[in-house]
């Protein structure tokens, strides 16, 4: 069996450990905890994850928090079918996977995960991890965040909601874009979602308010899912695989 170089010592060994409401079945999941004082000057070369030229020039918080979510992808995806590598950082700054392979990384404030599948089990797969904004803060954000209808319905909720209201439906729509902008290649907004409903269990149900393509068009809905964790919510957007057709 392949064996990875040895984690760097700004990484905490990766936790497998299922974090959301619901599994997901098929899919691999891998995370770390990172303190970007502790990166070395040679962590990327012996991690032996390629440093693009944009990391090259970025603050030691930027390149650690790379290099932990490139590390929590690796183990992801030689867990999930022996692939071996790290994927590289595409023009728009998104993770480039291998063509049979969905997923997707996040990271923040010292934490990094990556989630991977085959495309045949979720054909799109979208993560966020937000600091929980405190309530002024989301006060002041709702506005920017929130579609109209959104913020009657985040009226209608106790106060004491609004600052994990906000939150998540940032975070949601973060995972939503990160899930089904490899599949419509188009790029869309805040105002181009809503979230419909939510669940202090973890269950979030969004609907497009845009045309994204032939099949991604406006009123459809989606599932998502998120959880809190030590002050973080960590959110989740996936999109099932299509069955393979017989010729």
């Amino acid at each position: 069996m392949t064996r990875l170089p040895a984690l760097p010592a700004c990484c905490t060994p990766l936790r497998a450990d299922w974090p959301m409401p619901q599994p997901l079945p098929g899919s691999v999941w891998r995370s770390t905890d990172f303190v970007p004082a502790q990166l070395g000057v040679d962590d990327f070369a012996r991690s032996a994850i390629e440093m693009p030229a944009s990391i090259q020039r970025s603050v030691a918080k930027r390149q650690a928090e790379f290099l932990a979510g490139r590390l929590c992808a690796r183990a992801a995806l030689l867990q999930l079918d022996g692939t071996l590598g790290a994927p590289a950082i595409g023009e728009d700054r998104a993770p480039v996977w291998p063509a049979h392979i969905s997923g997707a990384i996040t990271h923040s404030n010292g934490r990094a995960a990556a989630v991977v599948a085959l495309k045949r089990d979720w054909q799109g797969i979208g993560i966020d991890l937000e600091n929980l904004l405190s309530a002024e803060r989301a006060q002041r954000l709702a506005k920017e965040i929130l579609t109209p209808a959104e913020l009657e319905r985040m009226a209608a909720n106790p106060p004491e909601h609004m600052a994990l209201g906000v939150t998540l439906t940032f975070s949601i729509k973060e995972s939503l874009f990160k899930a089904l902008y490899p599949l419509v290649n188009t790029r869309f907004y805040f105002e181009h979602a809503e979230v419909l409903s939510w669940t202090p269990n973890g269950q979030v149900r969004l609907r497009l308010l845009t045309d994204l393509s032939e099949h991604w068009q406006h009123g459809r809905e989606i599932d998502g899912q998120f959880a809190l964790t030590d002050g973080q919510l960590l959110s989740l957007v996936a999109i099932h695989g299509v069955p393979h057709q017989r010729p």
